[in-house]
This record gives C-alpha cells, structure tokens and sequence, in this order.
C-alpha cells in the first residue's frame, strides 16, 4: 500500500492529481522485556506468571512537531523491511505469545512538506529537488534509508545505538543483545540523521524518561531506520463523492492512498469507499 513507490511515480508521469502528505520517521527503540514490565506494572518482579507483556504508548511535542511512540510490540522482534535494493528499513512484530526477551516500539518524529524548505535541518537528504513536487517527502525517505543502508556497510546490518547515548550524543562503544537477526554495527545516529529528527527525537527520549522511571537507559538500544510509518503522498479525492477529484470512477482508498493510518482506519475508510463505489454504480443503471 504506502510504499507502493512505482505506482506514486506511475501516477505523477501520467499527470494524475496527487499532493505530499505529512509523515514521521524514527527508529525502532527496543528494550528488554523485563524491563518495560517492571517499568509498567510498577513491580520490581515484573509481569509474573499470569499477566501479559506491558505495553506503552508515548505521545508529547518538540519545537512544534509531535514526537510518538508508534505500533508498540510487546515480547516482540524487530524486523527488516526493506522493499528495495540499496535501503534499510525496519519494523516490529510481536508473536502471538509475546513470548520474546525483547519489547520494541517505532520512535517517530512528524514531518511536514513544508519542513523540507529548512536545508540546514535536512541538508542533502532534500538537495537537487525530486522529479515531482507531490514525491518530495518519499524522496525524504528513499533518502533516509539509503544513508541507513550506507552506515550499515551496505549489507542488511542495522546500524544502532544505545539510548541514553543518543540523547548525550555518544558513540556506543558496544551494544546489547537485539531481536534484530540480521545484526547491529554501532554508528552515530545523533550525528548522521537530520537534526530536524535527531534533536527531537532527544527531547522526546527525555520527557519519556521523566514520566516513566528508568525508560530512558543505556539497556535500551535505537535501531535505524523506521521511514514507513504512513504514506508520503495522497491521491486527490472529492470530499463527498469519494472519487478522484478529475477521474470518474477511481476511488483512492485506505492507507495507500493516503486516507488512514493503519489497519483499523484503513478498513474504516474501505467501508465508507465500498458504499460510496455502490452508490456510484447505482447512478450508472
């Protein structure tokens, strides 16, 4: 859906209305399981054996942009989801046990188009401009993870760092244990992600820490880069009719479209589209 790249320059060729939609990236921020237990059943046992793995969910604002922990994986793996060559991304997953050692979480920073006029914030990641001013913002993330896979010796390794380390803006000389199966190689991400991203994503950490002893620590290691969190572009549609605002009888619909979020209010929106391509087929008869 979202990251269906050929079809967005598919549509900006053949001249089809679309815009840059907002979007955050981060990175997976994975912890120990017994950790967010203790943290979040405010129990120095943690879970026991009866109650499920802690979740978490952190939202609060950086210089004007929210900052948000996103798509909480409880006893989970964090896992690579690139869909092309020459790029890193990553996500999570939990099993239907939560059964893992580990809790993961994307870690995102909002992002406007218009943001990206601010080179000092961004530098080269938005230089020499895109092909079509609706893909700047997938351009952004093409950018982002392939700067990631650059700093992760151009292999599948994901290049990391500790916690409390990013927020003092340290190189970690080690790093812990990971779900991550391809592997981690220790790299700078306070220096080689955009400020824009990096500095909020400090200030975040920080008040995350103050609301929630102990979850800002040096156990907890971040992990490049999370860039899919929701479409970078929108396929134009009419606010009533649900259609392309040019084209009879295309609906642009769910999250590929740039009309949801997620599983829940992609189908929500699927919902209303299926009524409104009934309705539109009724006309027809």
């Amino acid at each position: 859906g979202h990251s269906a790249r050929d079809v967005y320059r598919l549509l900006a060729t053949e001249g089809i209305e679309i815009e840059a939609k907002g979007i955050a990236v981060g990175v997976r921020l994975e912890h120990p399981a017994e950790l967010i237990d203790r943290i979040q059943y405010h129990n120095p046992n943690g879970r026991g054996a009866y109650l499920p793995a802690a979740e978490y969910s952190f939202v609060t604002q950086a210089d004007g942009r929210g900052v948000y922990s996103f798509c909480m994986c409880p006893g989970g793996f964090v896992v690579p989801a690139a869909s092309g060559p020459e790029q890193i991304v990553v996500n999570g997953m939990s099993p239907s046990n939560r059964g893992s050692r580990w809790s993961n979480s994307g870690m995102a920073v909002e992002i406007r188009p218009e943001d990206l006029s601010n080179r000092k914030e961004f530098g080269s990641l938005v230089e020499g401009g895109c092909e079509h001013p609706a893909l700047q913002m997938m351009r952004l993330q093409e950018q982002l993870e392939r700067l990631c896979w650059l700093q992760g010796n151009q292999k599948q390794t994901a290049p990391a760092q500790r916690m409390a380390d990013f927020c003092n803006r340290r190189l970690s000389s080690s790093l812990p244990e990971s779900s991550y199966v391809p592997g981690l190689i220790a790299s700078p991400l306070h220096f080689w992600l955009p400020p824009f991203v990096s500095n909020r994503l400090s200030q975040g950490f920080r008040q995350f820490g103050k609301s929630s002893h102990g979850f800002l620590t040096n156990e907890a290691v971040m992990i490049g880069v999370e860039t899919r969190t929701s479409a970078p572009v929108r396929i134009v549609r009419d606010r009533d009719t649900l259609q392309h605002i040019r084209l009879q009888g295309l609906f642009p619909c769910g999250e590929g479209a740039g009309y949801a979020g997620g599983i829940v209010s992609a189908g929500v929106d699927g919902e209303r589209c299926a009524e409104a391509v009934k309705a539109f087929l009724e006309t027809k008869r």
